[in-house]
């Protein structure tokens, strides 16, 4: 098990740990059980949260047992944001999303074996626990001038707004956590993005005062960035989130299809399962032909795979590729088809009309004499179909699924033209 450790740092999963040698020597002694949270404060996980949940699939396969914590309790409060204080959701809303949480992490991880995984809720033993016993028990066991240096903390008391009690209470929540995942579990490593490190050592803080003989570590994962500056895991349509009816299978396909040559490498080595060779001859074939993709669409399908399953990404992959010539249009059933037109530019009409008038008002170029020369040259496709004359008219029969079709001009343009009064 020790080998993990090498291995998490080759793909660059460390970002901060704890003492390394004592690590080791713990994966040497015996199975480790771990941890990682997972707060709902929203009704699905997020592409960021997939750091966490492989890199939990990742220690389960070397041996590790591993503990999902959702975060029932700790899901009411929130984790302080950098910039304002969160709204907080009635206890129903974060039930319920506690259930979703579960049932998109269960898929990653296995339930049977000497390390089964087992998913576990902090409001198990928060739910009954009195203020004055929290105080006493937790609260007295933290130095206030300390949890003022948390990153979080010290940069919400540098805004207007400052922080909450609540919030900046949080820290003490996780702290438990750690603690009574200790004591029932034997739990001896957490694990957690490096944003989460304050929140990380209070839990070891607070079990080396109540527990001396304990032998706790902590390992922090790295916060994916951009190369051009954006946040990892947004696009212009917001968050891409790992619930298909949120985020679909083909928008995330391509989030991932889209990665910068500049991020991929680093993408790869901390998501993928592929091997070591197998990834150096993936950022081999980027250096040498990146217009090929091979990196990107290797971890567009191994991830899309994981999340979403085979069925799933072979219709995103027939969608991708019929929607460029490559395959039947036909062939699509029409979620998938719908989907990935979603993604591209599209119009809504009442009725059929003239093809250079649909490549106009898309934007696929700027005037209907444009496009009528896109036409002219032979560069004007409808549902992969060349237009042969500028005064073409669709006819009824060529709606995919009775109210689609796909544009194209050259061979990447593409937008989509919806008739709704076919």
């Amino acid at each position: 098990m020790t080998d993990i450790v090498d291995e998490l740092k080759w793909r660059g999963v460390i970002a901060l740990s704890t003492d390394e040698d004592a690590l080791r020597k713990a994966l040497a002694d015996g199975p480790v059980t771990f941890y990682c949270g997972f707060d709902p404060t929203a009704a699905s996980l997020h592409v960021g949260h997939l750091v966490q949940v492989l890199t939990m699939r990742r220690l389960q396969q070397a041996g590790l047992r591993p503990l999902a914590l959702v975060g029932g309790a700790t899901g009411q409060i929130g984790d302080p944001r950098p910039t304002a204080e969160r709204t907080l959701n009635d206890p129903e809303t974060v039930a319920a999303w506690v259930e979703r949480l579960r049932a998109q992490i269960e898929p990653f991880l296995s339930f049977e074996g000497e390390n089964a995984a087992k998913i576990v809720n902090n409001l198990d033993w928060t739910a009954n626990l009195t203020a004055i016993e929290f105080l006493r028990d937790i609260g007295k066991h933290f130095r206030v001038n300390k949890m003022l240096t948390k990153d979080s903390v010290a940069r919400r008391l540098e805004s207007a707004e400052g922080i909450s009690y609540t919030e900046f209470s949080y820290q003490l929540l996780q702290g438990m956590d750690f603690l009574e995942l200790y004591r029932r579990y034997n739990c001896t490593l957490q694990q957690g993005g490096s944003d989460q490190w304050g929140n990380l050592t209070a839990g070891l803080d607070l079990i080396h005062k109540l527990e001396p003989q304990a032998e706790v570590h902590a390992l922090a994962t790295p916060l994916l960035t951009k190369a051009d500056g954006t946040k990892f895991g947004k696009t212009e349509g917001g968050a891409v989130w790992l619930d298909p009816e949120m985020t679909t299978p083909y928008a995330f396909y391509q989030f991932w299809l889209n990665a910068d040559d500049r991020d991929i490498s680093t993408y790869m080595r901390i998501l993928s399962f592929k091997s070591r060779e197998e990834l150096e001859e993936l950022e081999r074939q980027t250096r040498e032909r990146p217009q090929a993709r091979a990196a990107q669409r290797a971890l567009a399908e191994e991830l899309t795979t994981l999340v979403h399953g085979a069925e799933q990404t072979a219709a995103v992959i027939n969608a991708s590729r019929a929607l460029f010539g490559q395959g039947e249009l036909a062939q699509l059933d029409e979620r998938t088809l719908t989907a990935a037109l979603s993604e591209v530019p599209h119009i809504q009409v009442s009725q059929l009309g003239p093809v250079v008038d649909l490549f106009a008002e898309v934007g696929l170029v700027p005037s209907k004499s444009a496009a009528r020369r896109t036409v002219r040259e032979g560069g004007a496709y409808v549902n992969n179909v060349k237009v042969a004359s500028e005064d073409a008219v669709p006819a009824k029969e060529d709606l995919l699924h009775g109210r689609w079709l796909v544009l194209r001009r050259g061979k990447k343009n593409l937008a989509a033209a919806e008739v709704t009064g076919a």
